[in-house]
């Protein structure tokens, strides 16, 4: 009997101690699956958590340090605005929507956009409540968040479905230079900078898999050989002196270059993956002092009336040069 619990209470225990190792092996993959989750996530934020504001003293915006391809942008806004009125700037980031970008897995799938919109000091975005019906229906699903607590000015959004939202509606709330005593009425720029598709670099300067590879030495390429079902090669290269350098290619660029291959420094060993790009661009927009535009309405009603008594007076001359040859 003795020898019968003593078997069970051992059975126990290790059936405890395997329960014990799943749940541990359960929890750490799901604790670096978020971890994974919250890193592809982090991506498009990157410019937020490395550079405190987002435009350089050069005028170039800091997403260019990554996504190194060029594409058009475009940003309307009206010419001018009332204070303390809602506005909409309309944001394009035009692209083939036919084309699919690689992947962090290598793999293929849609574009993604995003991008950052630099208000100028006073404006920002303008509360739900503020937003009229006709810009919620054109603004859809989108959330806008500040770039910073500090800068409430600056918009950020992405990254977003590229075919839902390659065109973006912003409600914006100009500034009231009757409350606040730092605004005033005159001419502003608006910054914009958009996106769409991955990055060539991260903020380390390491590269992503959205890129060209180069050869960093001249030699003789050796081998070129798959490291993994995913896609990834190491490329060995024989120098002249008789070292080898091995050249680590991840999963997404398709190697170009072949063994027996003389190569030189900074030849291409893949081609080039990325089919996306980003772009700037500047507008200004008028906040107009009301007093302002009702001068100017003042000002045409008196020239309207001026021109009206003029034709009358006109008339009245005519008149009387008629009645004195009549006479």
């Amino acid at each position: 009997m003795n020898l019968f619990f003593k078997k069970n209470i051992n059975l126990q225990q290790s059936f405890l101690n395997t329960g014990f190792k799943v749940l541990l092996l359960s929890s750490l993959f799901l604790v670096s699956s978020l971890f994974s989750f919250s890193k592809s996530e982090a991506y498009p934020i990157f410019a937020q958590q490395n550079y405190q504001y987002p435009r350089e003293a050069n005028g170039r915006i800091v997403c260019a340090n990554c996504h190194l391809a060029q594409k058009p942008v475009e940003l309307e806004v009206p010419q001018a605005v009332l204070p303390d009125t809602v506005f909409e700037a309309v944001v394009q980031l035009p692209y083939d929507q036919q084309v699919q970008q690689v992947l962090g897995s290598g793999k293929k799938g849609e574009l993604n956009v995003g991008m950052v919109l630099i208000l100028p000091e006073g404006f920002q975005l303008a509360p739900a409540d503020r937003v009229p019906e006709e810009i919620k229906k054109k603004v859809g699903k989108l959330y806008y968040q500040p770039y910073s607590p500090e800068l409430k000015n600056i918009l950020v959004v992405g990254p977003v479905p590229g075919k839902n939202y390659s065109e973006m509606v912003i409600p914006i709330l100009s500034p009231d230079p009757a409350k606040d005593k730092g605004i005033s009425y005159l001419k502003y720029p608006i910054y914009l900078g958009g996106n769409r598709g991955r990055g060539q670099l991260y903020p380390d300067g390491s590269k992503s898999n959205n890129t060209v590879y180069n050869s960093s030495v001249n030699g003789k390429v050796t081998s070129v050989t798959r490291t993994d079902k995913r896609g990834s090669f190491e490329i060995t290269i024989e120098t002249g002196s008789g070292t080898t350098v091995v050249e680590k290619i991840p999963a997404g660029p398709q190697v170009i270059v072949s063994e027996g291959q003389l190569i030189q420094v900074d030849q291409p060993l893949t081609n080039n993956p990325n089919v996306g790009g980003f772009g700037q661009k500047d507008v200004e927009v008028v906040l107009q002092n009301p007093a302002r535009i009702q001068g100017l309405l003042v000002f045409f009603v008196f020239i309207i009336l001026t021109q009206v008594f003029l034709v009358l007076k006109k008339k009245q001359f005519e008149k009387v040069q008629l009645a004195e040859m009549n006479f």
